[in-house]
């Protein structure tokens, strides 16, 4: 039996160094890089990840009771036995359903015109059978053919993102020869269902190619339908709204192009709709002979464009860009469209009319803050829509929306069967200024019987334009029912104000993301809703960044911090563009191989380059080995600088899942586990007893 250790492991210095811009930047945890990667083997690489291992579950072992009775809690909120809504796609029903205890869900259909009796309903995947035996597992693609004869899907069982395609004969459920290994992202099934297209991940884990397979021939005479030069752009491939067309999309974080090729005729020649131009980003799906067009190339927040299949490149506005409306996206159906947006940071979804312009329904929800939007709508002549709908203290909500008559039918409300009582809780949306006068959405939940200046829970992001929506959590509500209040802080760089306040976060402006974090946490502090040093902060990968800027920045601010794989080697990342994201991420963060005030900047604020001799407050750090876009070496350099630099006796903890990758462990009851972790590392941090 191993003892435990008695001090945290301390990593070995091997100096290393690199010059940019006549800067050399030393790095005496380089070596924490295995130089097999994205083979893990080294043995001190190895043996330094399972040491800090040992030391978490040393230091957090008189906490496992705590970590038990929490997972027991948040497991009691969840329905074992559930099923989601059917909804129609072509002659079958289809919907998924999880059985008691289990893990994984099992995908479900039965004939439109069967008797609901049971007797029909065919299970046409089985994620617990494909899971069995392995410690992850995750399903990315899954797609019926058009006849619905059968069914093809991808799954990933090491968390390393690179996923395997097979195809399923559902009339006799036997797998066909069929294998494509390595893809990442959707299938689509094309020319009569004889053809399936796919996008292989390369070497450094980016999708360059779309190529199509067909069903029952070798993987040899795969074709190449579409080859990216640029190594920051990626490609992805889908199906429009009424399935006839293929649309091959590239891009970065900025500049879009697209192409089409009819669905019949994968092979014929694709049609450019317009050439890439930096900056200029666009999406886009046809009705009959009209292209539809979502571009943000006369207003930042996005305009509805028409062109002629014809004449694709020649745009006409149908919905002009506004400062006040962030238009996010659109769904054509064949009698009406929809579009998606936000005004002041809430959702918002409009009915709109081919043959009236100027005939807009918007869809009506009843509380100030809430997180909405279109469900699964799979069919192009639809006649009511799927939506979904939730706040911080209503949960999800699966509606049907009758467009014709406007009548709301809720058809299912999230259960929480050990009990949940939204008139004990409130939310809000306050507004805080940062140092530059900016006003910060911050969402807050509580329970209106808290007393102020209690523990709180601040979350944050702030990065490629992602929104933090204020949804409905069971899992929170183990803070929130010991006293805490949870907020998150709508910093700058998402988009939640629309895609000024995306810019305002990135490139030279991404120091405002950590500053509108720190000020949110003041002026939650000025208005009485906690106290310095009670504030619990939590961010992931972007999120984890901004969680090592602010403890560099202002360590007494906080009590407790999670900070889940997080990008905190900015600057090494950045400058080496053999790493998967690099190449794709120097529109958000700035090249700072060619550009040496880029460099000065990320070296300024990078978490990693940033640590100093100073008292931090208690951290856990979580990593994936396998992860492919925040590599494991990014948060164990980083703590072995910390243990090195810091000068205060806090908790400092350092977990690696060994076998999953970005999203930490699969499985709906196992990732909860790590939830329990992170709350009960917070209640024994900040001294809250329960």
């Amino acid at each position: 039996m191993n003892e435990s250790p008695a001090q945290p492991p301390v990593a070995a210095k091997k100096p290393f160094s690199v010059t940019h811009h006549g800067i050399t930047v030393t790095d005496d945890y380089a070596w924490l890089r295995d130089p097999g990667y994205p083979e893990v083997t080294a043995p001190a690489v190895l043996g330094h990840l399972k040491a800090e291992n040992a030391w978490f579950e040393h230091r957090m072992a008189g906490q496992q009771g705590r970590v038990d009775a929490l997972f027991t809690e948040m497991r009691a909120r969840i329905k074992e036995a559930d099923t989601s809504v059917p909804q129609k796609d072509g002659d079958y029903l289809y919907w998924i359903e999880f059985e008691q205890g289990a893990e994984y869900k099992k995908w479900w259909r039965r004939p439109v015109a069967a008797k609901n009796d049971g007797a029909a309903d065919q299970l046409i995947l089985d994620e617990g059978e494909l899971a069995a035996g392995k410690e992850y597992f995750r399903l990315e693609a899954l797609s019926i053919s058009m006849d619905g004869s059968r069914l093809a899907y991808s799954f990933d069982d090491t968390g390393s993102e690179r996923f395997t395609a097979r195809i399923k004969d559902l009339a006799s459920g036997a797998l066909l020869a069929d294998e494509i290994a390595g893809t990442l992202g959707s299938l689509v099934w094309v020319a009569g269902d004889k053809g399936l297209i796919y996008t292989p991940a390369n070497e450094q884990w980016r999708t360059d190619k779309v190529c199509l397979h067909w069903l029952g021939q070798p993987n040899v005479g795969d074709i190449t339908l579409y080859v990216e030069h640029d190594e920051g752009f990626r490609v992805s491939a889908g199906l429009s709204a009424n399935e006839a067309w293929l649309i091959l999309s590239a891009g970065d974080h900025e500049t879009s192009e697209i192409r089409l090729v009819p669905a019949a005729d994968p092979l014929a020649q694709p049609l450019l709709v317009r050439p890439r131009q930096t900056g200029l980003e666009y999406d886009v799906d046809l009705r009959e002979q009209t292209l539809f067009i979502h571009t943000n190339d006369t207003h930042e927040n996005f305009r509805l464009a028409t062109a002629p299949l014809a004449d694709p490149g020649t745009w006409t506005t149908l919905i002009a860009g506004s400062d006040d409306f962030y238009l996010t996206g659109f769904d054509l159906f064949r009698d009406f469209y929809v579009i998606e947006g936000r005004v002041r940071g809430l959702d918002r979804i409009e009915v709109r009319y081919y043959d009236n312009p100027a005939r807009i329904e918007p869809i009506q929800f009843p509380e100030a803050s809430f997180s909405a939007g279109l469900g699964d709508n799979p069919e192009w002549a639809m006649d009511v829509l799927r939506l979904s709908y939730e706040s911080m203290v209503s949960p999800a909500s699966v509606i049907d929306y009758d467009v014709a008559s406007h009548a709301m039918t809720t058809l299912k409300v999230q259960e929480v069967p050990s009990g949940y009582d939204a008139s004990l809780y409130v939310t809000e949306r306050l507004e805080i200024a940062a140092r530059d006068g900016t006003l910060i959405p911050v969402s807050v939940m509580q329970r209106r019987d808290r007393a102020g200046g209690g523990p709180l829970y601040l979350y944050g992001y702030g990065a490629y334009g992602i929104a933090m929506e204020p949804g409905f959590s069971t899992t929170r509500l183990s803070l929130v029912d010991r006293g805490f209040a949870y907020a998150i802080a709508h910093v700058r760089g998402g988009d939640d104000l629309g895609r000024a306040w995306y810019k305002a976060g990135k490139l030279e402006q991404r120091t405002n993301t950590f500053g509108d974090f720190v000020d949110v946490a003041k002026g939650l502090i000025a208005r009485g809703l906690t106290e310095a040093g009670r504030i619990a902060i939590a961010g992931g990968s972007a999120g984890g960044e901004l969680m090592g800027a602010v403890i560099n920045s202002d360590p007494g601010l906080w009590g407790a911090v999670a900070a889940h794989v997080p990008f905190v080697d900015v600057l090494n990342t950045m400058l080496d563009a053999t790493l998967p994201l690099t190449p794709g991420e120097w529109p958000e963060w700035g090249n700072p191989i060619e550009d040496k005030a880029a460099f000065e900047l990320i070296q300024s604020y990078s978490p990693y380059d940033q640590v100093r001799a100073q008292a931090y407050p208690p951290m856990l750090v979580t990593a994936g080995l396998n992860d492919p876009r925040v590599t494991y070496w990014e948060p164990a350099k980083w703590v072995a600088r910390l243990r090195e630099l810091k000068t205060d006796h806090n908790e400092l903890l350092f977990k690696t899942n060994m076998g999953a990758g970005h999203g930490g462990k699969s499985g709906r009851f196992e990732s909860l586990k790590e939830a329990a972790e992170e709350f009960v590392f917070i209640l024994w941090q900040l001294g809250v007893e329960g």
